[in-house]
């Protein structure tokens, strides 16, 4: 049984994409699939593991990460200010996302948004 929890973007505070630096918005616009779905599922706090089952269970299984993939990138994302650590007890961290991270995240939704949406016009809808 799939259990994913659905929210409404416009929900999401966002932060102020003029005082992020340039190299921040370089870095992560566009971003990466695997960063995408971390993100979402930082939108409440969570830990490696149910970052993992998350992002499993909300594309169905088609995205699946290794746990060096994820600690890595939670180490990157940590670094550039995009999530936080917000507790660790014996060795587990939990991670949240911030107002920066929540900012791009939203970039991001709209791009993909506008980029669907330029294919279903000029595709017409079709599916060959």
């Amino acid at each position: 049984k799939r259990h994913v929890v659905s929210r409404d973007i416009s929900t999401i505070q966002k932060g102020n994409p003029e005082s992020m630096d340039d190299k921040l918005l370089k870095k992560y616009c566009p971003m990466t699939e695997t960063i995408f779905y971390t993100l979402l599922a930082l939108l409440e706090p969570n830990h490696g593991y149910g970052i993992m089952k998350f992002v499993r269970e909300l594309t169905e299984e088609r995205v699946k990460m290794g746990t060096g993939t994820l600690y890595t990138m939670l180490g990157r994302l940590v670094e550039d200010q995009m999530i936080t650590v917000i507790s660790e007890i014996d060795g587990k961290k939990t991670y949240q996302i911030t107002a920066d991270g929540k900012t791009i995240l939203l970039m991001e939704v709209n791009r993909l948004h506008q980029q669907c949406e330029n294919g279903e016009k000029i595709l017409g809808g079709t599916q060959e």
